[in-house]
């Protein structure tokens, strides 16, 4: 089976430190206390350094939201692998948010370039990829969806691959309160994902890959995408920030 994995993306809220450290410290002990699914805290670049102090003695994971390929160069503002190895444990990459920013120069090729260096550095990637409301409703979810995973995953090696949390997240319902079904979720990741993850990889290797849903998750609706076979957990975004974000996590858990 696989372990369920929940990540929490605070986006740019808690930003300040005591803000972020106070509500790490009110959720910290029942958090780690949730046996049975990985759970991952990923907020802002300036308080990671606090937050990982913090989170030092327990299970809780830590990750980035973002980062640079190049561990090292003129490359004003930029974060590097090895600067986010040495606080944290994941990496968000090719969050759609990012993906719409021409400026931020989020391509393909770069995701890519990043999901390799993550690698290299020991960090779990998770690799975002999700369509539009126009290009779903146009019928080409699978096409465009099977395109990311291609491109973000290419020169990945096959003992690589299991290393690599995919997160789907079609990006009409992140942040808007409408939520993909949970049989379309699960429709999209077995017959999309993991199709293209079996051409990639093969498809025992396709079967080992985590893959999170994410869009407007909330407590109210984590067990009906978590009862679906092919949901292995979330990544959260708004319902991250509130204390019943342990509740969430705790509404993942197989038993569930």
């Amino acid at each position: 089976m696989r372990k369920p994995i929940v990540a929490g993306n605070w986006k740019m809220n808690l930003g300040s430190v005591n803000e972020a450290i106070s509500f790490v410290r009110a959720i910290r002990h029942p958090l780690n206390e949730i046996e049975g699914v990985d759970r991952v805290l990923c907020p802002p670049f300036t308080v990671l350094h606090p937050i990982s102090e913090i989170l030092l003695p327990l299970e809780i994971g830590l990750g980035a939201q973002n980062m640079h390929w190049e561990d090292q160069g003129a490359h004003t503002g930029e974060i590097s692998p090895s600067m986010v190895a040495d606080l944290c444990q994941y990496v968000i990459l090719g969050h759609s948010e990012r993906r719409a920013a021409a400026s931020l120069e989020d391509s393909d090729e770069a995701i890519n370039r990043k999901v390799h260096a993550a690698l290299s550095h020991n960090l779990t990637p998770i690799l975002c990829v999700g369509e539009n409301l126009a290009q779903n409703e146009a019928g080409e979810t699978h096409a465009f969806v099977y395109t990311q995973i291609q491109s973000g995953l290419q020169g990945v090696s096959k003992e690589q691959a299991p290393s690599c949390v995919i997160a789907y997240e079609p990006i009409w319902a992140i942040g808007t309160g409408k939520a993909a079904t949970p049989g379309d979720v699960n429709r999209i990741i077995g017959l999309t994902v993991r199709s293209a993850l079996a051409d990639l990889f093969g498809e025992e290797i396709a079967q080992k890959v985590r893959v999170q849903y994410g869009g407007s998750v909330n407590v109210g609706n984590i067990q009906s995408y978590m009862v679906m076979p092919e949901v292995d957990g979330a990544l959260v975004g708004g319902a991250s920030l509130k204390p019943d974000f342990v509740d969430l996590v705790r509404g993942a858990l197989p038993s569930q």
